[in-house]
């Protein structure tokens, strides 16, 4: 999404990635269309996964460091770079800026998509934590000082992120810092439209389809348990209408294909509304998750109980202009940036009533279908130009100060 606006904001960027055949998520070759012409590629290896995994290690990220380090070690030897930029959640790879830094000379900066180590789970059920908690979280407890106290500049989708890392590394307390979030990028809906006979329909004829897509887990119940509790009370009140209503939770595991445990639908059962919701727990590709929300009736997007959580994904949600349901916690920032796009059914879970959410659900039973239209001011500027655009702003400061 950035790498379209880079040069047009004074950046030459050239990428360095995994070579997708060592990866096992779902992978989407329509991805490469909406690179602009003349972007370098550098593909590194991994060891394999089948090899790792028999002492526990699976993650990418480690089965890629070494290809990464030699890689851009020829880069960085042979050519002049002024700024290592990590975009990924696939953090131990982070570790290797401290390395180059040190090394090359060459300032780096961390996008925080996510939080790398946290304390969130710690306190949580055995059975609500992720799969090699310990292991992931000592790894991550060592790892993530190497990275973020040498880091030259720091981006994340959530202020909540950069705050936390502040209080907890004192030493990059004067580090650059910016909260951007992921932009909308428009032409990603076109493409996935112009290529829909690729991908499969997941959603059902002769109902009102509402449609989630990303990840599920325990954090989004208290998000989802009012939307359940109203259409419950719907269906008990008025079950002919309430009775075309299907919610659809997708790619709500990051565990691989045919793997992945439901998180949702035990819920749903908990409400009696097992029938009326569909969970597939293997994620999909990028643009048939686009398409799939523009073929949806409406869209709902549920938050987690983390405070300092924000769905960045709210942006290809609204790009679909199609009708949606937001519910979250009260301090996320998503709650004020939906507000300026002017949707007018977002909610903290604390506050949503019944009533409010048996508006949504009867303007639907109704047929309100209609595209929805958003603030412009709104739209361009959480658009993936003006998100680049404070990208570079960031980089340009760094390269400032160092001269």
């Amino acid at each position: 999404m950035s790498l379209p606006y880079f040069a047009a904001c004074g950046w030459d960027a050239e990428v360095v990635t995994i070579d997708a055949q060592y990866a096992d998520l779902a992978k989407d070759e329509l991805l490469l269309q909406s690179l602009p012409p003349g972007i370098k590629v550098h593909k590194v290896k991994a060891l394999s996964k089948a090899l790792t995994s028999k002492v526990g290690l699976g993650s990418i990220a480690i089965r890629s460091l070494w290809y990464y380090r030699k890689t851009v070690n020829c880069l960085l030897k042979d050519n002049k770079f002024d700024l290592i930029y990590f975009s990924t959640t696939q953090f131990p790879v982070c570790t290797l800026g401290a390395y180059w830094k040190k090394r090359f000379g060459v300032p780096y900066v961390i996008d925080m998509q996510d939080p790398w180590h946290s304390d969130y789970y710690i306190n949580k059920p055995k059975s609500d934590r992720p799969p090699k908690y310990w292991f992931a979280y000592r790894l991550n407890e060592y790892l993530e000082p190497i990275a973020i106290k040498n880091a030259s500049g720091i981006i994340s989708v959530s202020a909540g992120y950069i705050d936390q890392l502040k209080l907890r590394y004192p030493v990059i307390q004067k580090v650059p810092t910016a909260t951007i979030t992921f932009g909308a990028f428009e032409p990603d809906l076109q493409i996935a439209k112009t290529n829909q006979k690729n991908f499969a329909g997941l959603l059902h004829d002769g109902f009102i389809n509402v449609v989630y897509i990303g990840r599920g887990g325990k954090d989004l119940h208290k998000a989802i348990s009012p939307v359940f509790d109203a259409l419950r009370t719907g269906l008990n009140t008025n079950k002919e209408r309430f009775d075309k209503i299907k919610l659809y939770f997708i790619g709500t595991s990051y565990a691989p294909s045919g793997q992945g445990i439901a998180t949702i639908l035990p819920l749903a059962k908990q409400y009696d509304m097992e029938e009326h919701l569909v969970e597939i727990t293997d994620r999909i590709s990028y643009y048939q998750a686009l398409l799939t929300l523009q073929q949806a009736d409406a869209l709902f997007i549920p938050g987690s109980d983390d405070p300092k959580y924000t769905a960045s994904k709210i942006f290809p949600y609204l790009l679909t202009k199609r009708p949606v349901l937001a519910v979250f916690n009260a301090a996320s920032s998503a709650i004020p940036i939906m507000q300026q796009y002017g949707v007018e059914h977002v909610y903290n879970y604390d506050d949503v009533t019944s009533e409010n959410l048996f508006i949504f659900f009867k303007q639907l039973i109704k047929g309100n279908f209609q595209t929805v239209e958003y603030n412009a001011e709104a739209i361009e500027k959480y658009s993936a130009h003006e998100m680049t655009l404070a990208q570079c702003r960031l980089f340009d400061k760094i390269i400032y100060e160092r001269h």
